[in-house]
């Protein structure tokens, strides 16, 4: 059975995460000829290119599984560590989390509030859209996502969490002026709208449900990529969009954005998703975001 040396395999660890072999290096506190020849001398004992050299340095999908080894290795360790009071001062046990911007500005943040810091937990959270942070899990970069994904990523374990709802709205100024001349299966597509980033597919989802053609949104479209901007931007009357729906409930209740077809919200379900180790932090953590979510999202009829 062809071994990983442990140095080698920390070694690769660091250059992903460091981006580049020098500042891996500087991180390490060798050369960056160490480095270089222990990767090299790891991909020579696993036969495969684990690196892709580019800047940043990228794994491949060789160096994605050795790359989840790393981390639960670490992760592992400094559990070990502190349980046999080995760690020269308490040391909080780091969970990288992909999670979407949606959830980190409405419900997932108060949900870490409740998960207990005896011992502490570090969370490192990555900001991805629901449907693309499981990638980040098959690339070793985070141990936990929330994620849009039913199918377990390998070596992980998913559970549901419930349906995020969001709500086709505008300002009423802008309904006025732009989807007031008819239908709104007629108007809607040709309508400004409001886009979180170049991968949000939701707006043309909704409009292609209402359209008999199929047609997807206007192709004047705003970008703004951060949850937050993206209400202010459809309540500032920029476009329509979808918002979810515990950030539009209140701009509903002022009369500051009207529902263009009440009874018709767009689900999204979302998903829980993490690496099977035996880590205690990441089960509590996971116990507690499951609780939060069924308070916060919506439950499948």
């Amino acid at each position: 059975m062809t071994e990983l040396p442990l140095d080698q395999v920390r070694t690769l660890l660091a250059v992903v995460d460091e981006g580049t072999f020098d500042a891996a290096a500087a991180a390490l506190h060798v050369t960056p000829s160490a480095v270089s020849q222990r990767v090299k001398a790891l991909e020579q004992r696993t036969g495969r290119v684990l690196l892709m050299r580019t800047k940043p340095v990228r794994p491949t999908e060789s160096g994605q599984v050795v790359v989840r080894f790393a981390r639960q290795l670490t992760t592992l360790e400094r559990d070990a560590q502190r349980e046999l009071g080995l760690a020269a001062r308490p040391h909080g046990t780091r969970l990288p989390i992909a999670v979407n911007a949606d959830s980190l500005a409405t419900w997932f943040l108060p949900a870490l509030t409740r998960v207990p810091q005896s011992p502490p937990i570090c969370f490192d959270l990555h900001r991805e859209d629901e449907a693309h942070t499981a990638a980040l899990l098959r690339e070793g970069k985070v141990m936990a996502a929330v994620t849009s994904s039913a199918e377990p990523v390998v070596g992980c374990t998913v559970r549901p969490l419930g349906l995020a709802r969001y709500l086709p709205v505008a300002s009423p100024r802008f309904a006025a002026h732009h989807l007031s001349n008819g239908p709104l299966e007629r108007c809607l597509p040709d309508a400004p709208v409001i886009l979180f980033d170049r991968r949000d597919e939701l707006q043309d989802r909704f409009v292609r449900s209402l359209t008999p053609d199929g047609s997807g949104a206007g192709r004047l479209r705003h970008h703004v990529p951060t949850s937050e901007g993206f209400c202010d931007a459809v309540a500032a009357g920029l476009g329509w969009g979808l918002v979810p729906e515990p950030q539009a409930e209140p701009l509903l209740q002022s009369g500051a954005l009207t529902q263009l077809s009440p009874g018709r919200p767009v689900d999204v379900p979302l998903y829980w998703q993490q690496w099977k180790l035996d880590v205690p932090a990441l089960e509590l953590v996971a116990k507690t975001i499951a609780a939060a979510a069924a308070e916060s999202l919506h439950t499948p009829d």
